[in-house]
């Protein structure tokens, strides 16, 4: 399979792939703890607009690497970091990048007002822009994504007892909302290092009883 900056799914397994895109004027969320995947995930959808134009990082821990978001394909030339980690200001920052960068990765600092993420998700439709929102107490309102991502299990492939090499790293995600068709579906893929996500067990039955299709 050819190297790419966006994480890939199928909607059904061996059938049509499904491309996982920063789509303008739509809202992504990120949801799971530190550690799984989920920052890797959101800087790789930035990988692809930013040949072509600015994209923003709104670093709320203060531990983006400018060299990770390098390794998943931006243009070092078009990445804007800023670092934010004042809840006050945080909205404020976010809809200023929004009015004139069109892809924003932003990691959500706890405490935000629900409708703080509202008004920012709705300034994204108007503005055509694609927002990326990473809340960091796990938790997002009703309403404010088009497409959700949650991080469920994380394996590791390549350390054994406590040594080796760190090869790669299966992720179990499960994905729903409007860009899901309404379902809410399951599937796996494989983080190998080296800018590619890839299914590798399709999709899997959904634990809330619902169809994974």
């Amino acid at each position: 399979m050819e190297k790419t900056a966006t994480a890939r799914t199928a909607t059904k397994p061996g059938d049509a792939r499904w491309d996982l895109r920063a789509e303008p004027g739509r809202t992504i969320g990120l949801l799971g703890i530190a550690g799984g995947g989920l920052t890797r995930i959101g800087l790789s959808l930035l990988a692809e607009p930013s040949q072509r134009a600015p994209v923003a990082v709104v670093d709320v821990r203060g531990w983006l690497s400018p060299l990770a978001a390098f390794e998943v394909g931006i243009d070092p030339e078009h990445l804007v970091v800023v670092r934010s980690a004042e809840r006050q200001q945080w909205s404020q920052v976010v809809a200023a990048l929004l009015e004139g960068i069109q892809v924003v990765y932003a990691e959500v600092p706890a405490g935000v007002a629900d409708t703080h993420l509202r008004r920012l998700s709705a300034l994204a439709r108007a503005r055509r822009g694609a927002l990326l929102l990473r809340p960091l107490d796990g938790r997002l309102p009703p309403g404010v994504t088009h497409l959700t991502l949650q991080s469920e299990r994380l394996v590791w492939v390549g350390v054994d007892a406590g040594h080796g090499r760190l090869r790669h790293r299966h992720l179990q995600m499960r994905a729903w909302g409007k860009g899901m068709g309404g379902a809410e579906r399951l599937f796996e893929v494989e983080d190998d290092g080296e800018n590619t996500m890839r299914v590798v067990a399709g999709m899997v039955p959904s634990s809330t009883g619902r169809a994974a299709v």
